[in-house]
């Protein structure tokens, strides 16, 4: 398969991960192997070439104007790949005259605001026509300094930090601080192929960078890298080749961000059809903001097109969210006449906490004022009443402290086993049977019971589905409700987005957002008709069983793009030959 034939197929490859950028990558792979244009055998070999090469380093070497760097030749071994016969192995350090810059002193004004060009690594960003810079160095500071002055043409590289190995071609003449490394090309060697081959190389200098909080390459790494120098006449059809098939590429990539700005606009204007409320004034008291048959309608609609419209997972991660919006705000179920009201529900909680504050003495189980509804940001319908945490559940929570740890017992629940909506195993962390005693003498967490993570992360809630006994450490919260709830219910509702904004209005710190006991007490939650709840559920858990399956085909399609594209690139690798032997 050749790149022309691969850059054709592009559409039907265009879902695996990064397919542009290997694809660019390709491009240059062929380019330094010798598998991008046709050998010619009358181009005057690399062998000959490099001869000249030689002749014109020693000229100047004498002439006083390039220092003497002696690298020694390439060995069988250290080839890494086959070349075409025409070519010849070198290293850098033999095409071209190599040399970093510095940084002269903060502390001498002097040295600064001139009219000299003085570049660092963060300028570097592939440009092959690199003019000016943040900062200009006098004359002064460049002849104090006995900085390398490179000149127009000439190739710059990074070599320190996350900028390592990123390119640049001189338009002009400019001096570079010591995390850039300047090279001037000897007649012979095209600047614009040497750029090809470091680009080409740029994953492999990562992984050859050394230092902790530096990582760098060297001028030494550098000027010793193995180079596969072609005929000079093979370089330009090189170049004219990678110029052609990156225009292509550059098409390719602007083609594919449209259609997925076309996909994304699609995808949410199905969403907003949807979602988007309508004039509550025209509802009858006591129904959502969008009557469920017109949702269903929407639904459906939605649900049948975006197979179509969607290649990623955040299209399906969108329409979670607005699911969980819209069951917490009315608006996926409607009330029914034969439902128990709301307010009954909310006054056997009441009977149910008193009937446990009297059985037990615990001081705990206050009787609190009913939440006000309103002070509850997230709209309701008017049928639905709101009630305080504490008032629905029974807080049972060590959030200061963990019990001492053993490598087998009762299983420890900590805030990184609660995700979002469900109980994760791993980590596995356990107590022993006489802690697990102990520890737990404020609750035992049941079925049923819910979970939620008051930091670290903030507002993970899951609903506990385990029989056997298990600790609680700090940071996560147990919540025992006084009567009978959906607790299903609660959970879709406080995983909602609405809902997590409310609770982080509520928390505090900046870095890492948390929620103390008593802060989340008196929040309201919106509380249903119990049979309301029920439905909701339901619905809820059908579409989040959709968005599965198609999250599902999404993720199965972008791997089978993934294995057409490595396919396609081993093909072209391998298979696309030059006219020419390859030795």
């Amino acid at each position: 398969m050749t790149p022309e034939i691969l850059l054709r197929e592009f559409e039907r490859l265009s879902d695996a991960p990064d397919a542009v950028g290997r694809l660019r990558r390709l491009v240059l792979d062929l380019a330094v192997r010798g598998k991008l244009v046709e050998q010619d055998a009358a181009d005057e070999p690399a062998s000959e070439l490099l001869k000249r090469i030689a002749a014109e380093k020693a000229r100047l070497i004498k002439a006083g104007k390039i220092k003497k760097l002696a690298v020694d030749p390439i060995n069988g071994g250290e080839a890494p790949f086959d070349i075409p016969v025409q070519w010849h192995w070198t290293r850098l350090g033999s095409v071209g005259d190599w040399g970093a810059g510095s940084t002269p002193s903060r502390t001498r004004s002097d040295f600064y605001e001139g009219n000299i060009t003085w570049l660092k690594s963060g300028e570097l960003n592939d440009n092959q026509c690199l003019s000016g810079s943040e900062e200009k160095l006098t004359e002064h500071a460049v002849t104090k300094g006995s900085f390398r002055v490179n000149q127009p043409g000439d190739v710059l590289i990074a070599m320190y930090g996350a900028t390592i190995g990123k390119l640049a071609i001189l338009a002009e003449s400019a001096v570079t601080n010591q995390a850039v490394c300047g090279c001037t090309p000897f007649d012979g060697v095209l600047n614009r192929f040497l750029y090809i081959f470091l680009r080409s190389e740029r994953e492999k200098f990562h992984a050859a960078s050394e230092g902790g909080a530096q990582p760098n390459i060297s001028k030494v790494k550098l000027v010793w890298t193995p180079f596969p120098l072609p005929p000079l006449a093979e370089q330009k059809r090189i170049v004219a080749k990678v110029d052609e098939l990156m225009a292509l590429c550059d098409e390719l990539e602007s083609a594919q961000n449209e259609r997925e700005a076309t996909r994304d606009r699609l995808v949410a204007a199905a969403l907003h059809r949807l979602t988007s409320p309508q004039d509550q004034s025209l509802q009858p008291p006591g129904q959502p903001a969008t009557p469920p048959e017109t949702f269903q309608t929407h639904a459906r609609f939605y649900l049948n097109d975006l197979p179509r419209l969607a290649t990623r997972v955040e299209h399906v991660e969108a329409l979670r969210r607005a699911v969980l919006d819209m069951a917490v705000t009315g608006q996926i179920s409607a009330a029914s006449a034969t439902d128990i009201p709301a307010s009954e529900l909310l006054g056997r909680w009441a009977e149910c906490k008193s009937a446990h504050k009297a059985k037990t003495g615990d001081r705990r189980n206050k009787i609190a004022p009913s939440a006000d509804s309103s002070e509850y940001p997230i709209p309701i319908p008017r049928h639905w009443e709101v009630q305080s945490f504490e008032n629905v559940f029974l807080f049972v929570d060590y959030r200061g402290n963990t019990p001492p740890k053993t490598n087998q017992g009762v299983p420890l629940i900590t805030a990184k086993n609660i995700r979002m909506g469900f109980l994760k195993d791993e980590p596995r962390e356990y107590v022993s049977d006489e802690t697990y005693k102990k520890w737990m003498t404020r609750g035992f967490p049941g079925p049923g019971d819910l979970l939620f993570t008051t930091e670290a992360p903030l507002a993970n809630v899951c609903v506990i589905n385990l029989s056997q006994p298990f600790a609680l450490a700090q940071r996560a919260i147990c919540l025992q409700p006084y009567g009978t709830i959906n607790s299903h219910w609660f959970m879709r509702a406080i995983m909602s987005p609405l809902f997590q904004t409310y609770i982080d209005d509520h928390a505090s710190g900046m870095t890492a957002r948390g929620i103390k006991a008593a802060r989340l007490k008196p929040l309201a939650l919106p509380v249903p008709p119990p049979e309301e709840q029920d439905r909701i559920v339901r619905r809820v858990d059908e579409i989040m069983s959709l968005c599965d399956d198609l999250e599902t085909a999404i993720r199965t399609q972008s791997e089978t793009s993934q294995r057409l594209l490595d396919a396609a690139i081993r093909e072209a690798l391998a298979d696309h030959q030059p006219a020419l032997e390859v030795a």
